[in-house]
């Protein structure tokens, strides 16, 4: 007989399946996770029924924010968020990329007006999702996905 390990179905909370693999780590930074108060499932490269690889995330209690949607767009552009509720999924829905990202990540251009002590939010428009490509509104620097993943 196999050995064979299960995850527990969460009652509440969310759940965040086909992370690209290895990159869950990333979303648990940009959430804020693990912290004390909340219970944090992770599997790492694990099988999909694409025969790709994936990570899926379960956090439980907590329902996620539009903004940090947005954010895990930005590392994880395939995942789908699935909001349990009573052990049912309620909502299921594709991670998003927003036109114009708004105070997520910092412009990598030291000279920026944005990395001053000026009151100015980071903003980048999308010019690309596949490979992720950002512009700097305010200097025009591009950012590509590999220097997103370093700051996070």
């Amino acid at each position: 007989m196999k050995n064979e390990m299960k995850v527990e179905a969460i009652k509440n909370g969310t759940v965040i399946d086909h992370i690209t693999a290895n990159k869950s780590l990333y979303v648990l930074k940009i959430l804020g996770l693990p912290n004390d108060d909340i219970n944090v499932t992770i599997a790492m490269n694990v099988s999909s029924r694409s025969g790709k690889r994936k990570d899926v995330v379960k956090i439980e209690n907590r329902e996620l924010h539009p903004s940090e949607v947005d954010q895990i767009a930005l590392v994880a552009p395939k995942a789908s968020i699935n909001i349990i509720r009573n052990y049912d999924v309620v909502s299921k829905e594709k991670v998003r990329f927003m036109k114009e990202l708004k105070n997520i990540i910092d412009c990598t251009n030291p000279n920026c007006i944005s990395n001053t002590t000026e009151p100015i939010e980071s903003c980048f428009e999308l010019l690309k999702t596949s490979p992720i490509l950002l512009r700097c509104y305010y200097c025009e620097r591009l950012i590509a996905a590999e220097e997103i993943n370093n700051q996070f």
